[in-house]
């Protein structure tokens, strides 16, 4: 076997992740690859006990996804302001403001690009708002 090339953070299955569903998938939460962090896309849950939370409304979750988002890059080594590309996910066009404004809050001076999708369903009915980001390690992670 050889030496990784990256750094896998959060490591998961989704056995457990998703009982109800027949998968068996190795995942992550974030990868650091070469200086650059991806990270799997958030949503409005919490990281260590997988409950989902702010079920119903679209600002609690997107609130949860982007603090979830500031964690993994800490734990990444890299930051917030490190962010280069986030791809937003929402199961309706109405909740485009709303997400948007807590996104703002969170990214205030950052200047990433950004692309948003709506999209018909996301991996559990509850889910509203997906937030997936792209991130650098520059050694000033805040």
């Amino acid at each position: 076997m050889s030496t990784p090339t990256h750094t896998r953070i959060r490591p998961f299955n989704t056995m457990d992740t998703y009982p109800e569903q027949n998968l068996d998938n190795d995942l992550c939460q974030a990868v650091v690859a070469n200086g650059v962090v991806y990270l799997r896309g958030q949503i409005g849950q919490d990281l260590d006990t997988r409950e989902s939370v702010g079920v119903g409304d679209v600002e609690a979750q997107a609130e949860k996804a982007m603090a979830n988002v500031d964690l993994l890059l800490r734990e990444a080594g890299s930051g917030l302001r490190d962010i280069v590309k986030v791809v937003v996910y929402l199961t309706d066009i109405r909740y485009r403001e709303p997400v948007y404004r807590v996104m703002g809050r969170w990214l205030k001076g950052v200047h990433p690009v950004s692309t948003g999708l709506v999209v018909d369903a996301l991996a559990r009915p509850e889910w509203l708002v997906e937030i997936d980001a792209t991130a650098v390690v520059s050694g000033e992670a805040s």
